[in-house]
């Protein structure tokens, strides 16, 4: 679904990514981690397109969208959904107003026809009955669920969710990775999370990709990571220079 090859970007003279390789295999959940300031969400702009990498491509389903022209890469994310980091959501809109946007931007839905995608869209998320809701009334977690129902508005191919628990309690926390796992069920397409997160990654992630000094030094199943014995992928898991880390 997603193949990236060789990636370079560099901010004056700073390197942030020094030739990244990594595929992400179509209906999987894959996951970058790395610690804050790795260039995870970097990494992201480039596979989404908001930014050109310095040298290197990035092919989504066998197109290489770097340095594509902008209608061509326009048509390509409308097949691709995005979370960010703190919802995006529009302030001056109500929860439905924003799950309905794609679908006005994007579509030819009647009135009737964008309603039904957005009450089904909202259900999914446990959302249905805060519609009329605007984002400031509503929890970091609760704007994080219509976040998702908007990036899965037009059903795209695949989702991109840009540190999806950031800011959130435990409780939220863990609410939203089983609502990840859930969508995920219930369509199959491919997501790709980006976070710090070690904890819930490895808990629904099919494949993990750990992002350290502008290269991908490891990758593997949750169970390969946790049991890498590279001395820099242990330290980072664990905090602890000794052992492999368990997952029960």
């Amino acid at each position: 679904m997603i193949v990236v090859e060789d990636i370079h970007k560099r901010y004056g003279d700073q390197i942030v990514l020094d030739g990244v390789n990594f595929r992400v295999e179509a209906g999987t959940i894959s996951s970058i981690i790395g610690r804050s300031g790795a260039g995870k969400s970097v990494l992201l702009r480039q596979m989404m397109g908001l930014e050109a990498p310095d040298s290197g491509s990035v092919k989504i389903n066998g197109e290489d969208i770097c340095g594509m022209r902008s209608r061509d890469l326009n048509k390509i994310r409308k097949s691709i959904g995005v979370l960010f980091q703190e919802g995006a959501l529009f302030d001056s809109l109500s929860v439905v107003e924003n799950v309905a946007f794609p679908l006005r931007e994007h579509t030819k839905l009647t009135d009737s026809g964008i309603r039904d995608v957005v009450h089904r869209k909202l259900g999914e998320v446990a959302m249905k009955d805060h519609g009329d809701k605007f984002p400031a009334e509503l929890s970091g977690g609760m704007r994080k669920r219509v976040g998702l129902a908007r990036a899965l508005a037009l059903d795209p191919n695949i989702v991109f969710f840009d540190e999806p628990t950031v800011g959130l309690d435990p409780i939220a926390t863990a609410a939203i990775y089983r609502l990840i796992s859930k969508t995920h069920l219930e369509r199959a397409v491919t997501y790709v999370l980006v976070s710090h997160d070690i904890k819930g990654l490895m808990e629904v992630s099919d494949k993990i990709f750990m992002l350290l000094d502008g290269k991908i030094r490891a990758r593997g199943t949750p169970e390969e990571i946790a049991q890498s014995s590279e001395a820099t992928v242990h330290q980072f898991l664990t905090g602890s220079p000794d052992g492999p880390i368990k997952i029960d």
